[in-house]
């Protein structure tokens, strides 16, 4: 329900948009723990945004936990930007084709909670 509108969302964004360049090598030149910062802040970005687009969307008030997949679906596209440089932050620091993994299982999980009380905490 959730995951194939997002999927088309953001593979349309990453062929019209391309990857983010980053020099060669820096990313392999970091600690876990730095990679892992560094993708907290690119996920708290992500979903700061989309958050604050559903908080933004006059359904939200009115719409049922089920249908709060819907409210995110129609956010992400306000927030592709900060959606791809995630994606491509996995790809640059844990292997090509992490990001996309990382965004259709686990994020997509978790999101429409953690909006949810990222929305709840903003009131």
């Amino acid at each position: 329900m959730l995951l194939a509108p997002l999927a088309g969302a953001v593979l349309a964004v990453s062929i019209a948009t391309g990857p983010v360049v980053e020099p060669q090598g820096s990313a392999a030149m970091m600690s876990s723990q730095q990679k892992s910062a560094a993708i907290n802040q690119l996920v708290r970005s992500a979903t700061e945004c989309i958050a604050r687009a559903v908080a933004a969307d006059p359904r939200f008030g009115t719409a049922a936990p089920p249908q709060i997949g819907d409210i995110i679906v129609d956010s992400v596209p306000a927030c592709l930007r900060p959606v791809r440089a995630m994606i491509d932050g996995y790809d640059r620091y844990f292997g090509e084709g992490t990001g996309q993994a990382f965004f259709m299982g686990p994020y997509l999980d978790d999101l429409p909670s953690i909006v949810i009380k990222w929305t709840a905490e903003a009131k």
